[in-house]
């Protein structure tokens, strides 16, 4: 029987991107449907949460970061350009944002055709792993192919269907909250939230408990 789960993600989250590639691999190995659940990050949904944030927090997320990229070998550097527009060193956001809402609402077009794993993937390989300018020329174009998508058809929907896609991102959000948890990256199985990247191998506890197979 294959099992399912749900993972809620930004494309802005340093910790989303640690973890996509291993749950692409769990669910490439076992037999889970893993649907991604795109989300907005903290960023665009509470604007000033880095205000509100301890000045040591920026420092140590960023000390951790680059910690858990070597310590699972996974290639890691700061976005050019951040999904997000913003001055790291006032941290204030700004009200111009070209990429986040056409990245999340691409990933939520992927998830429509159960591609949205794969897609997550591909795409944050380019934005931190070290692609400068991941935004121009083909590199989103050839991320969405790698993850078997046709570049064309999902960018044409992610613009022309917007009003719900940005429906289905917020409802994204709300059952993210119900089941206890308001982060990403967060894995939702039968009910219970797993948050964070260092939290994948107790999911795989957690899913053999209830029957996970190898495929």
């Amino acid at each position: 029987m294959t099992l399912t789960a749900d993972l809620f993600f930004s494309f802005r989250s340093p910790y989303s991107y640690l973890a996509i590639g291993r749950y692409r691999a769990l669910g490439d190995l076992y037999d889970v449907d893993i649907r991604l659940r795109p989300v907005y990050p903290l960023a665009i949904r509470q604007p000033d949460f880095f205000e509100r944030n301890h000045p040591n927090w920026l420092g140590y997320t960023f000390r951790d970061m680059i910690r858990v990229a070597q310590f699972y070998d996974i290639p890691f550097a700061a976005p050019r350009p951040d999904p997000i527009v913003q001055d790291m060193a006032t941290r204030k956001i700004a009200e111009d944002q070209p990429h986040i809402f056409r990245l999340t609402r691409l990933g939520q077009v992927a998830g429509r055709r159960g591609k949205g794993l794969a897609f997550a993937d591909e795409a944050s390989r380019l934005i931190w792993g070290g692609t400068a300018g991941w935004n121009e020329g083909e590199h989103l174009k050839e991320a969405a192919q790698r993850a078997g998508l046709d570049w064309d058809t999902i960018l044409t929907e992610a613009e022309a269907d917007h009003a719900a896609l940005d429906a289905e991102i917020a409802a994204n959000q709300q059952v993210l909250e119900d089941a206890g948890h308001w982060g990403v990256p967060t894995l939702v199985f039968e009910g219970e939230p797993f948050f964070g990247q260092d939290r994948i191998d107790m999911v795989l506890w957690r899913m053999q408990q209830k029957g996970l197979a190898e495929r």
